[in-house]
């Protein structure tokens, strides 16, 4: 069941970047900057440049709790596991409404642009057009619907490229509009206070960078992709942001310019009168209409993952997490689309503007709450592969600043944001508290002042980790190749398991357990993280260990283990224990380990591989890719012989493999690059795919052996 509601991986670095830059360009930059400079003056770029820079805790904390929970849902799961389904809830729905409403009358916006060409008796049929045509394309699939938005993001960013540099070259000749630029009025039209009122007001047109969050569980390589993507983001358009608004207020007259609901257009009059006739009017419209689709398109892509992750964690009914065959939420975008449509025909756009930019505010200051009681939580498989600078000061920073924006942002945005929060409690109330028995990790948190704690939550986040996988330099691979492994025919107690493990640690480290083998027991009569019925995980950080090793057992019979099962102790036969130990300061490492070591094991047809291996190597091979493992046997008359005799430093490797372990007269040795190879030597080799390919064509010469479990 956990399977088929998982989303596809298909989102690369630059659907990312598409999407928050997407989701960014609409009104704030096509529309609102008029609107803006009439309440400030000319001190408009400034506000924008404030507020890009207010953006930051909250891109900061984003990308880090993306990281470590990629998930559908976005703000909604990250507060809610962080702080509990009432707060999830708030969030999920409040952001919800905000992104679908926000994409509404960023579809409805384009009228304003593509009414310089075409005569509209009313926009709103083409808006629901629109919702129509991105409705469809985000049915059919996320990949489908971001190849679309890469296209548009491309017009976008090159026309506005085009209209920045039009634009300086215009100003340096002089070829603005007459009574243009910024002498016309008080450079801070109303106070500070103004200006912070307008910070507030432009907010907004930051948020869609963090839309990304919400498909984070659907981005390949989120660890990388997720933070970069958002990086490169927020300097591309507030860059674009703070040169283009000032050069509108260069370029026009400031009557002109507050009063304009297309400013760009109207700059571009002026910006690209190099060019003939009305093209540069045209390059702008254009652009306007690339920005508004792909916010109406990353609106609905992003929107309907929010009743999605709550449909999974029941707060809003089950059909809302079913997924299509090609992996989309059908029932969550359909009614997506339904709200966008009433939106479009029914509401006040810029009421919901205010609305938006208030909960956004809201949302940020709890998100950036979030990361602090994720890490002050220490839970150990809160993992994030990106992790925000300068915290926790970025953290209360980014709340402080929500706050004091808040205040400034008005009084009827701040009801309505109210009263959408207490429809959330009130749905909670009704709907959810019954179907939910759920705590978020701040009570792992108030666990340290002796309150209880949510033990769910960290069987989730360790099932995050064992979906997510190794990260490039854990040396899992190495891990294996080196594993001394016992293999038992006949049944013995765990504890004499234990013991045998820890002699052969001692052969590799002999001072490892000096200190270190009582805590070592004390941790396995404490009970073993069991994996179904078949293996077992013994594991233990130590201080004094340099480096991960692992014993492996094999039992055809079964050992009798302790362990914990849904909060019940009780004994577990088991036919595969895996011992580990790892140094102190690699936690979040050893715990990754641990994780891909479970999902080795939970792999279709593992026990019956596991009985039927002939011997250690076949035992390791069950735990590696067959494509980056080669063992190979020094025998005289073979492709191998020359190898006889051979230091291993002198040997021609090929480039990204490793000789791990040798196999020698019933030993196993750490190799180094003085030993000397014998005849009858087994070496296991890891590596890249292809270098592995390059050494089994030079000392084997045949066709690659089928994997064991096919």
């Amino acid at each position: 069941m956990e399977s088929k509601l998982k989303l596809k991986k298909s989102l690369g670095l630059f659907d990312v970047y598409a999407i928050c830059t997407g989701a960014m360009f609409s009104s704030g930059f096509f529309l609102l900057p008029g609107l803006a400079a009439a309440q400030t003056g000319p001190s408009v770029a400034i506000a924008y440049l404030i507020a890009g820079i207010l953006m930051l805790p909250a891109m900061f904390s984003m990308a880090e709790l993306s990281t470590a929970m990629p998930r559908a849902g976005g703000d909604y799961f990250f507060l809610d596991r962080a702080m509990g389904p009432l707060v999830g809830t708030v969030g999920g729905v409040g952001t919800y409404l905000a992104l679908a409403l926000k994409s509404a009358f960023a579809l409805i916006g384009m009228g304003a642009y593509l009414a310089l060409f075409f005569q509209f008796d009313d926009i709103r049929p083409v808006a629901i057009g629109l919702t129509i045509v991105f409705t469809i394309l985000n049915i059919v699939g996320a990949k489908e619907s971001t190849g679309l938005q890469r296209i548009l993001v491309s017009v976008l960013v090159a026309v506005m490229a085009f209209f920045l540099i039009g634009g300086l070259v215009t100003l340096a000749g002089g070829g603005a509009a007459p009574e243009a630029g910024t002498d016309s009025g008080p450079y801070f039209a109303s106070g500070f206070g103004g200006l912070l009122g307008t910070v507030g007001f432009v907010f907004v047109s930051y948020a869609g960078l963090t839309k990304i969050a919400s498909v984070s569980e659907e981005v390949v390589d989120p660890g990388r992709n997720i933070p970069l993507g958002m990086i490169l983001s927020i300097i591309s358009t507030t860059i674009i942001y703070v040169i283009g608004i000032w050069m509108m207020g260069r370029l026009l007259p400031a009557e002109t310019f507050q009063n304009s609901l297309t400013p760009v257009a109207d700059s571009a009059v002026y910006a690209f009168g190099f060019l003939p006739g009305q093209l540069g009017v045209i390059l702008v419209v254009a652009s306007a209409v690339a920005a508004f689709a792909s916010t109406g398109n990353a609106g609905i892509l992003a929107a309907s993952r929010y009743p999605l992750a709550m449909g999974r964690d029941h707060l809003v009914p089950d059909r809302f997490a079913k997924l299509t065959k090609r992996g989309t939420p059908l029932f969550s975008i359909l009614v997506t689309a339904g709200l966008m449509l009433f939106a479009i025909i029914a509401l006040d756009e810029s009421t919901i503007a205010k609305v938006a930019s208030a909960f956004q505010l809201v949302i940020f200051m709890l998100v950036n709450l979030a990361v602090i009681v994720m890490r002050e939580s220490r839970i150990e498989y809160y993992d994030p592969v990106y992790r925000t600078p300068l915290y926790p000061a970025m953290q209360i920073g980014g709340i402080l600043s929500a706050v004091f924006l808040l205040s400034y942002i008005g009084a009827d945005a701040l009801a309505l944001t109210m009263m959408v929060v207490a429809a959330a409690v009130g749905w909670y109330a009704y709907y959810g508290r019954n179907r939910v028995q759920r705590h978020g990790a701040i009570f792992h948190w108030f666990s340290r002042l002796g309150e209880r704690r949510h033990v769910g939550i960290e069987h989730e986040l360790r099932q995050i980790m064992k979906e997510k996988g190794l990260r490039h330099d854990d040396p899992f691979s190495e891990v294996v190749a080196r594993a001394s492994v016992i293999d038992l025919n006949a049944p013995i107690p765990f504890e004499d398991a234990a013991r045998e493990a820890i002699q052969l640690f001692s052969q590799n480290d002999p001072k490892l357990f000096d200190a270190n083998i009582q805590p070592f027991l004390e941790s396995i009569e404490n009970g073993v993280t069991l994996i179904g019925d078949i293996a077992a995980l013994p594991n233990a950080q130590l201080i004094g260990c340099t480096h991960t090793e692992m014993v492996i057992v094999r039992s055809r019979e079964g050992i009798p283990v302790n362990c914990e099962v849904n909060g019940e102790r009780r004994q577990e036969r088991v036919h595969a224990l895996f011992f580990v130990v790892s140094p102190v300061d690699k936690a979040g490492q050893h715990l990754r380990l641990l994780a891909e070591l479970a999902h080795q094991v939970e792999q279709s047809g593992f026990l019956v591989d596991w009985h039927g291996a002939d011997d250690w190597h076949e035992l390791k091979e069950i735990l590696l890719h067959q494509e980056q493992l080669l063992t190979l046997w020094l025998t005289r008359g073979h492709l191998t012989e020359p190898l006889i005799g051979s230091q291993l430093s002198d040997i021609e490797w090929p480039e990204h493999v490793l000789v791990a372990l040798i196999h020698r007269d019933g030993e196993e040795i750490i190799p180094d690059g003085r030993l000397i190879l014998e005849e009858d030597d087994q070496l296991m080799i890891i590596g890249m795919e292809e270098g592995i390919e390059t050494l089994y064509e030079r000392y084997v010469n045949g066709p690659k052996r089928m994997p064991l479990a096919v």
